[in-house]
């Protein structure tokens, strides 16, 4: 696979030499919206739409303009992320994607690996994923029973990442309670011909990424690869990987498009492991001697291809898609697990524009299929990573049926009633072939309906609330890994109330929402501790919190006036977070462990019209936060000072440089939870990184 993908990034090269191209989009709403702004400001009263560039473009790949236009339709706590707040820096993990939007928090542990959580969703999940689902194009990363990682994630593939917090997700048949994200490429419309990056910096960090794109006539493609390699800041956490992406479209006509979707991955990686806390606070670098001993890994190879078409009627856009997923994990651990995954399934979506008695009508149906199969085995660890005796061996199948429908109804110009729902049908299935796991068949019929009001105060500023309904039904790790019975797991449901609103202007930008989340048998880590939980339901506990972003622009004019100031830009992200149980027969009202209450990230920049932008950025958490469901153990708090600097060069050539923890702060990343502290193994603490220094430079053209 690795051969291939180096042979598809040669192909890429060779591709770029086409004088064939569209002219990037990109590009153009800048002009169009400033002359928007000119215009509301002359003529406050009015709406008016988001024009579209007359150049060619995808029906079916989005813009990041035409995403964020969108996602407004949501009544919800949803957000784009552009390329340009995370590329031109250090991203390497998910975090460094997602790390200023409110409400996510994401906690790495090594590598590419973290711990996950939206509004507390799948807060005792030590390993992997669960309660948010991963998309790539629209194409599930997750398997079909739910399980999820993140080391397939190429920070440098996207043009742009959505985030749709809980029943905000229903469009892409998410049922959790952290909702989902979806990774996007570009297509050959929207991308530079050729483009080429190089990443260097501490603890051997080195990624190589380069992409290339045209549009021939009717037809347009878009190509990525890069191999990354690292030493680590830890012992025993290097690791490299190749990943590569892919896609080709072609345009029929003006009202119907399809396109060919290729995701392919190599990854090797090493796993340092949980240490106490005292390790993690006074020895950060140091690995727990049964991994370096066991020499314990997390290696993957994927491969996804999928299809989607789009058409276009008078008032209704229809899509339609399949895809197909080949993935192999191997994972020497405590044990050595050995997975081989094919999942495959499909999606059609509507979305209806009319008028109904006057009023904007906007109504949007679809139906998802995902459904998988994973031959499972587990082995002995017999030591650096060689594989001993066969534990157990199953044949897991899922299967997931999932139906929505949503309609906005404007029954004032500027205000809808949103209502719909979601029925998902979810089967488990377990063929044990060898060993102790637990067969059996569980089916899980969930509902989940919502109801919201969006109001448009202005053509920059939304009001949003919405009460929904959520249900997760449970994976086969639950219950216990080696022999749990997994069909005695009840699924989580929760209900969820949220308030909020959302701005977007030239000088300023906020994004606020107030939520409460009451949930019943929400899957949660019942066992000792030691990285590894099985799984059981808690019947009630509380999410509640506070996610508020903010982004202002000030003491404009210093040093360079004129239409397109210098200034100075304050971006600030805080969640709070209050999870607990709710009057449990043993924890009481105990907080929920593994999240911190308070999760501060702030930059301020110096932006100078010709190019270059500077500044700090803090990270803090102001107070320690529980290991443990007896709230018996803590971490410790911790605030990092980094710096960032930014000069585009030209349109073509951008450098950056990222230093993190400037002050060298020994701190705790992240946690494994475990039921009782100090009641099993207290190796649950995962020390975060030191003083680091990085570099990068961007070509495209």
């Amino acid at each position: 696979m690795k051969n291939f993908i180096r042979l598809g990034a040669f192909c890429a090269f060779a591709l770029s030499c086409s004088p064939l191209q569209a002219q990037q989009q990109e590009q153009l709403p800048t002009t169009v919206i400033e002359a928007q702004r000119a215009n509301q400001q002359r003529q406050p009263q009015r709406a008016p739409q988001l024009q579209v560039p007359a150049v060619p473009q995808s029906l079916t790949v989005p813009t990041a303009v035409q995403a964020e236009r969108e996602i407004q339709n949501t009544a919800g706590a949803v957000n784009v992320v552009p390329d340009t707040q995370f590329k031109n820096q250090h991203a390497q993990t998910l975090k460094d994607i997602l790390d200023y939007v409110p409400g996510v928090i994401v906690q790495p542990k090594w590598g590419e690996d973290s711990r996950l959580q939206i509004r507390g969703a799948g807060l005792s999940r030590n390993f992997h994923l669960r309660s948010t689902q991963l998309f790539m194009d629209g194409i599930p990363m997750n398997t079909a029973d739910g399980y999820g990682d993140f080391q397939e994630i190429d920070p440098s593939a996207y043009r742009f990442v959505e985030v749709y917090k809980g029943a905000n997700a229903l469009r892409f048949g998410a049922n959790s309670l952290g909702g989902a994200i979806n990774f996007v490429t570009p297509s050959g419309y929207d991308a530079p011909r050729f483009g080429v990056s190089t990443d260097i910096g501490s603890f051997g960090f080195y990624r190589f990424q380069t992409s290339t794109a045209a549009v021939f006539g009717p037809a347009d493609y878009f190509i990525s690869g890069s191999f990354q390699s690292q030493d680590g800041y830890r012992a025993h956490s290097d690791g490299e990987s190749t990943r590569a992406n892919a896609n080709l479209g072609y345009r029929f006509s003006e009202n119907a498009e399809t396109r060919f979707y290729i995701n392919s991955n190599t990854i090797r990686q090493r796993i340092p492991g949980e240490v106490e806390r005292s390790v993690a606070l006074t020895s950060p670098r140091t690995a727990n001697a049964a991994n370096i001993t066991g020499d314990w890994q997390r290696n993957i190879d994927s491969l996804r291809i999928a299809n989607k078409t789009t058409l276009r009627f008078d008032d209704t856009t229809v899509e339609l898609g399949l895809f197909g997923t080949d993935r192999h994990l191997k994972h020497p651990i405590s044990v050595w697990i050995d997975q081989a995954t094919q999942d495959y399934g499909g999606f059609v979506r509507a979305v209806n524009e009319s008028v109904i008695a006057g009023n904007r009508n906007r109504l949007v149906a679809g139906f998802n299929i995902h459904n998988g199969q994973t031959d499972s085995q587990i082995f002995a660890n017999i030591g650096n990573a060689t594989k001993g005796v066969l534990f157990n061996r199953t044949w897991d199948k899922s299967e997931n049926y999932s139906a929505y429908v949503e309609n906005s109804y404007y029954f004032l110009p500027s205000v809808a009633l949103v209502t719909g729902t979601q029925f998902l049908l979810a089967i488990r299935d377990r063929t044990v072939i060898s060993g102790a796991p637990v067969p059996g068949r569980a089916e899980h019929d969930l509902w989940s309906p919502k109801a919201g009001l969006l109001w448009q105060v202005d053509p920059t500023w939304q009001v949003f609330t919405n009460l929904s309904r959520s249900a997760e039904a449970p994976s086969f790790g639950e219950g216990g890994v080696l022999s749990g019975d997994f069909t005695q797991i009840r699924p989580q449901r929760a209900t969820t109330l949220e308030i909020g609103t959302r701005a977007k202007r030239p000088n300023y930008t906020w994004d606020i929402a107030v939520y409460r989340a009451d949930i019943k048998d929400e899957l949660q880590c019942l066992s000792s501790g030691g990285g590894i939980c099985e799984i059981g339901n808690v019947p009630k506990t509380v999410h509640q919190g506070l996610e508020a972003g903010f982004g202002f622009s000030f003491l404009q004019s210093m040093f360079s006036p004129g239409l397109d100031p210098d200034r100075l830009w304050l971006n600030t992200s805080y969640t709070f977070s209050d999870f607990r149980f709710d009057n449990h027969p043993v924890f009481g009202d105990n907080q929920l462990p593994g999240a911190p209450r308070h999760f501060i990230r702030s930059e301020l920049l110096y932006k100078h019209p010709k190019g270059f932008s500077f500044g700090p950025n803090v990270e803090i958490v102001p107070s320690a936060y529980f290991v443990d469901n007896a709230n018996t153990a803590k971490t410790a708090a911790y605030t990092l000072l980094n710096f960032r600097a930014i000069y585009e060069a030209s349109p073509n050539a951008t450098f950056y440089l990222d230093a993190r923890n400037l002050t060298d702060t020994n701190y705790i990343s992240a946690v494994s939870v475990a039921n009782v502290y100090g009641v099993g193994p207290t190796n649950l603490f995962n020390p975060g990184t030191g003083r680091a220094i990085y570099g990068g430079l961007r070509v495209a053209y």
